[in-house]
């Protein structure tokens, strides 16, 4: 029985100590409570584009004569680019923010075109490539759902719809982008609260839901030997993996 009764006193002060643990201070505990707050965002990103390619296609040499040629587009990888912005978040309801986070994204794609055709002395197929420098503004429009908050952290969901414009002057390069597209974006992240702001990381996947290619631009290249690269891509959706922090 004494025995007995050292183990549970034994249980008692560890359920104790581990309820102690877990009790820590609340850092700005009304800050949720806010109907509209903003905040500056500062992050990081990762950009490239799902390409498909026409296959094989007449070409019109100055003579008049037609060849068939094969060149194959790819976007060999992801290009990694800076973020900054602002945001402004609308609270519905205890578990549901309206956010808007106007955001410019500085970056590149960089793309590789294969001639199968034209080989060269060691029968491997010519290449060449175009680093597609973008700077898009991106205007999303996000509903964020959140849990419950845990001391200083609240982990939460997201899903919006970003609609961007391109910057991006017009070029004399293979391949050229629309000046607007519209993105479908979902992610995660979490609140952390501090003493004095709170700090948010937040990941995302960005999907271009139009074709983001300017099909006029290959009758504006003064190069006519560029034109069937160019016109070796029918479509192209642009994809943005984004890791961003918020700063309220």
């Amino acid at each position: 029985m004494k025995r007995f009764f050292q183990i549970l006193t034994l249980l008692s002060l560890l359920a104790y100590t581990g309820q102690a643990q877990t009790r820590t201070v609340q850092y700005r505990p009304y800050t949720d409570l806010r109907q509209l707050h903003f905040g500056i965002l500062v992050g990081m990103h990762l950009q490239d584009i799902g390409l498909k390619n026409v296959g094989p296609q007449p070409v019109e040499f100055d003579d008049g004569t037609m060849e068939e040629k094969t060149i194959v587009c790819e976007d060999d990888r992801w290009n990694a680019g800076f973020s900054v912005g602002v945001l402004a978040d609308l609270r519905l309801s205890k578990h549901f923010n309206l956010r808007f986070t106007p955001t410019m994204h500085f970056g590149s794609k960089h793309l590789t075109f294969h001639n199968l055709t034209d080989v060269d002395k060691q029968g491997r197929p010519t290449e060449v490539t175009q680093d597609m420098k973008n700077t898009y503004l991106s205007l999303p429009l996000d509903l964020k759902f959140s849990a419950e908050r845990w001391n200083n952290y609240r982990p939460y969901l997201m899903a919006g719809i970003n609609p961007m414009l391109n910057l991006t002057s017009k070029n004399q390069e293979y391949i050229q982008l629309k000046k607007s597209d519209v993105f479908l974006e979902i992610g995660l992240g979490c609140d952390f609260y501090l003493p004095f702001f709170k700090l948010i990381p937040e990941l995302k996947f960005c999907y271009g839901l139009s074709d983001a290619l300017d099909h006029n631009h290959a009758a504006e290249l003064k190069d006519e030997t560029m034109r069937p690269y160019t016109n070796a891509v029918t479509s192209g959706h642009s994809k943005m993996i984004v890791l961003t922090f918020y700063f309220e």
